[in-house]
């Protein structure tokens, strides 16, 4: 082989080798939005690369809370309807286990290793922390009607929020018992935690906005009001005209949804301040990012649909037609 054909060789198995590695770094990456229709059976798989619905995942009726870890493999969904956890794998989107719960389960949360997931029981007045490894509930915490759990990216800690005490409790998850009760001024909702683990964001029953509080500290150090709007009449949630709210990848910006609006604020964390209302669909449930941070999802239960908004922009770049009643939503990327 002469010294041409030897570089043209040469250059072919390298412009080869150039897109395996580029199509595997892609793959490796590959982000999907999961949107679980509260009313159906079923959950919504987005594809965020092209903003577009990609199939349906059925796992049984009143599908609820959804949580993953961080290399977004897995995809846990908890089941009213049969009591129980079910886990997804991403990469093929088919059921791989089901794991018994002790009642009926609200929203998930896992640590970011994948080892432990909470699961509130809202008729049990528990909440169970269910080990990954061995498939089973290994420790059942009092609490009282518990709602959503959280985790704020520590593989030690996951949240329980209280609407019965008015608090957001504190799960140390190598003692596997509680290292803290934060009292939070009303009946909670949904809410968010800084990644430092010093404060909170929670949203109220009946307030339009949310209030800002200290975990060291214990107490609430700001009240946060979005702007007026009418009245809800968001079927699914009548009594919270607040029901979405999370921090930014980068923990700058608190996302927080209003009902009655169908539009959603950005509160500048470092500032103190809001944005304009972006609109997006009607009755703007639960809040989602992309793990770059590039985009911020809104389930809207009362357009069936789903809002993707560009986060440099701050405009709906895409709405997604999902399932009947969409609550819970959460991004992964799959590694």
């Amino acid at each position: 082989m002469d010294r041409t054909a030897r570089m043209r060789l040469t250059l072919a198995l390298a412009v080869t080798l150039a897109a395996a590695w580029s199509a595997a770094s892609a793959a490796e990456k590959a982000m999907k939005l999961y949107v679980t229709n509260s009313e159906g059976d079923d959950i919504t798989v987005i594809d965020l690369a092209t903003l577009q619905a990609t199939g349906d995942i059925k796992v049984g009726d009143g599908v609820h809370g959804v949580c993953a870890p961080a290399n977004g493999r897995e995809l846990f969904t908890s089941i009213e309807s049969e009591n129980n956890l079910k886990v997804i794998d991403t990469a093929t989107n088919e059921i791989t286990a089901t794991i018994p719960l002790t009642g009926t389960p609200n929203q998930c949360a896992a640590t970011p290793d994948g080892r432990f997931v909470a699961v509130p029981i809202r008729n049990r007045d528990s909440v169970d922390i269910v080990d990954i490894n061995q498939k089973r509930v290994v420790k059942v915490l009092p609490v009282k009607l518990p709602h959503n759990c959280y985790n704020a990216g520590s593989n030690d800690e996951l949240y329980v929020s209280s609407m019965g005490s008015h608090e957001i409790d504190v799960i140390d998850l190598k003692k596997l018992d509680y290292s803290a009760k934060v009292p939070v001024g009303g009946i909670p909702r949904p809410y968010a935690v800084s990644r430092d683990g010093k404060l909170m964001y929670v949203a109220l029953t009946d307030l339009h906005g949310f209030v800002i509080a200290a975990i060291p500290e214990r107490k609430v150090i700001a009240h946060v009001d979005l702007p007026p709007a009418p009245p809800s009449t968001c079927a699914l949630e009548p009594h919270t005209p607040t029901h979405g709210l999370e921090l930014s990848p980068d923990g700058r910006e608190l996302w927080v949804t209003s009902l009655a609006d169908s539009g959603v604020y950005v509160y500048d964390v470092a500032t103190r301040k809001l944005s304009e209302e972006i609109r997006v669909g009607a009755c703007p449930n639960w809040i989602t990012f992309s793990p770059d941070g590039r985009y911020c999802a809104i389930s809207n239960s009362g357009s069936n649909d789903c809002s993707i908004v560009d986060t440099r922009t701050r405009r709906e770049v895409a709405r997604v037609k999902v399932g009947k009643g969409p609550k819970r939503l959460l991004a992964v990327e799959i590694q």
